[in-house]
């Protein structure tokens, strides 16, 4: 697995304001104040490293500018508008407005001019160190009730810094260019949506847009952009799935989509089962003091579901209960019902368990980003000395699995510490040395992404590079001293001894919505055979062929191949183009000379003019039976091999 440089974006007075992570330095070399990248030369071998870290960085900055330019163009032209955040983002950057009157494509080309004349006047940036007291009392005057609340939960160990553009200004921890004519041109705002202050109220407008250094890439984007439209899995999935807002965020799957879903829960089920996991199943609901003793309530709560009871034994008469936001405390109780000896780890429990987490509207994003979903979770339970090898177990695992669904470009990042985390510090050196170790044994060259770990340990995630270039992340590898000592979990040593084992928590696919609508959109919606919800379309030449084709689709059926059939009174050609459009891998075609030599004609899609696929219907069955099924990876033994 070879690591891929990904970018990530700084946030104007946001928490979570970082510049993209540049190469790690000797001690004696100085690091740009400004960048966060190496200001001397280093070793030829990495030279490439450091300058593709610095292209990040400036392109990062650009885009902040712009985002600045933007937030001061819509002042300019809508006085009442309300600052709130203005990222940078891997693709642009985004400004959040608290506005009475909702935005609208139509007002883009205003706000775009306003920005070119905010470019042109060569307005410098100019960082400024304010005390608390001042800026606060600055953005209450300004009538800025959002910054000035922002204002007073900024730590007071940190500098509190604004950026003026001429007269304009914001709170903003920056990097900033020299001036605002660095923006340049080759800018566009790209949409607008809903978003939540911090997560909650009041709601807020999303102004969307692309930034680039020149014409020419702002121009080829928008073409890959183009591209990316015409293979939304929105579009490509039609008569697979559909969303409504009676149940916002969650997944009406048709008969054609869920073969689809249950042919990949299959699937995994059996790689797992090859490995030694055991299926278990959770339940949705559990008592608020599992989640408050697991630490979850106290971290998720605003995420997630709860429904109050009454129940007099309860403390002040009411018991509530949450839907599960994730799994891994309800395998800690399974884990914890029977006494497990040293000599039963590790123990390796899997659940396609099916999650909700409240998301704000304006975040949800067909099966990308929606409140339930099914997680292909699982937990594995063992000693300190079997961390090494069950990490190396799973990254064998995990990349013939991406292979088999077509994926080869992945890369690692090493996720350390968050800022908010549970447990023992020494705990987290623990697991921090674990896990870099079994990194290394297990070959895997990774990316730091620094304070990105999970609440309870540092972790592994995987990403994926698609079709159209873009990266996502999917499969994550944790390791957890906390959370088995937070809930108590033991198992019983060569010693006759009472340990907490380690809990490493691990997703392949992650979400399974949002990996199916990764891989339609990797594909353009053209699955391969194993997957497609329609493996092959029997389609007649005239009705004259329809006894023999009824009996061509239940020999194909039988072969266990997913077939529909198609004996319209329509020409061969409309039900080809149709069907091909519908993305079928494969159409079989009969017409009377096919009845008479009991042949069948097999056209694969896009490859609609090769008549070589002309054979016997029992060769025929014999051939997509073998193609048609799961992968042969699903037959044989694990190896265990390292990658």
């Amino acid at each position: 697995m070879s690591a891929l440089t990904t970018e990530r974006a700084t946030d104007s007075a946001s928490p979570s304001t970082a510049v993209p992570p540049a190469p790690p330095a000797p001690t004696d070399a100085p690091l740009d104040a400004r960048t966060g990248c190496l200001s001397d030369p280093v070793a030829p071998e990495k030279d490439a490293e450091k300058d593709a870290a610095k292209d990040v960085a400036k392109l990062a900055v650009l885009r902040h500018d712009c985002a600045h330019v933007m937030a001061e163009a819509v002042q300019r032209l809508y006085p009442d508008a309300k600052l709130a955040f203005g990222p940078a983002t891997e693709e642009g950057f985004y400004y959040d407005f608290q506005h009475p009157t909702p935005f609208t494509p139509a007002c883009f080309a205003a706000i775009e001019a306003a920005m070119k004349e905010i470019v042109a006047a060569n307005a410098p940036f100019r960082r400024e160190e304010w005390s608390r007291e001042q800026a606060h009392e600055h953005f209450l005057a300004q009538g800025e009730p959002l910054k000035a609340e922002h204002v007073l939960s900024i730590p007071e160990e940190e500098t509190l810094t604004v950026y003026r553009q001429g007269e304009w200004l914001d709170l903003c921890r920056g990097p900033h260019g020299a001036s605002t004519k660095e923006v340049g041109t080759a800018f566009k705002l790209l949409s607008v949506s809903e978003a939540l202050w911090k997560g909650g109220e009041p709601k807020l407008q999303r102004l969307r847009g692309t930034c680039w250094r020149t014409p020419a890439e702002l121009n080829a984007y928008l073409e890959r952009m183009e591209r990316a439209k015409r293979s939304d899995h929105r579009r490509l999935g039609r008569g697979l799935y559909h969303f409504q807002e009676e149940a916002a965020g969650s997944v009406f799957w048709h008969e054609k989509g869920f073969a689809l879903y249950r042919t990949c829960e299959r699937y995994i089920r059996a790689r797992l089962s090859q490995e030694g996991y055991r299926e278990v199943r959770t339940p949705q609901l559990i008592d608020r003091s599992l989640w408050e003793q697991s630490g979850h309530w106290q971290k998720f709560r605003d995420h997630m579901y709860t429904i109050a009871e009454q129940d007099e034994t309860a403390e002040g008469g009411t018991r509530v209960f949450a839907l599960k936001p994730m799994n891994c405390p309800g395998h800690v109780q399974i884990f914890k019902q029977d006494v497990v000896s040293y000599r039963e780890l590790p123990m390796r429990l899997a659940e396609f368990g099916q999650v909700h987490r409240n998301e704000p509207s304006g975040a949800l994003h067909g099966l990308m980003r929606a409140r339930a979903f099914t997680q292909d979770d699982g937990h594995i339970f063992c000693r300190e000395d079997q961390i090494v090898e069950e990490t190396r177990r799973f990254c064998v695992l995990l990349q013939s699995i991406y292979k088999d669904f077509g994926f080869t470009e992945i890369s690692v990042k090493f996720s350390d510490r968050p800022r908010e985390r549970a447990g023992e510090e020494a705990l987290w050196d623990k697991a921090e040395a674990a896990l870099r170790n079994a990194s290394k044994a297990a070959g895997l060259e990774t990316e730091l992404n620094a304070g990105e770990g999970a609440f309870y340990g540092p972790k592994l995630e995987f990403v994926l590079r698609d079709g159209l270039g873009r990266d996502w992340q999917c499969g994550t590898w944790q390791v957890d001293f906390v959370l088995p000592r937070r809930l108590q979990a033991h198992y019983i040593d060569e010693r006759g001894e009472r340990q907490h084992p380690v809990l490493l928590h691990r997703a392949i696919l992650g979400s399974l919505e949002r990996f199916l609508g990764i891989l339609m959109e990797h594909t353009g919606g053209a699955l391969p055979l194993w997957l497609a919800p329609v493996q092959v379309v029997v389609a007649t030449i005239t009705n004259k062929s329809d006894p023999y084709a009824e009996q061509c689709a239940r020999e194909f059926e039988a072969a266990g191949l997913r077939v529909a059939l198609d004996c319209r009174a329509e020409k061969i050609g409309y039900k080809v183009r149709e069907h091909s459009a519908h993305k079928v891998p494969v159409i079989a075609v009969v017409g009377e000379k096919e009845r008479e030599d009991e042949n069948v004609a097999l056209r694969r899609l896009g490859k609609t003019d090769d008549l070589s696929g002309v054979m016997p219907l029992s060769q025929a069955v014999s051939v997509l039976r073998a193609e048609g099924g799961l992968p042969s990876s699903c037959l044989r033994p694990s190896s265990g091999s390292a990658l």
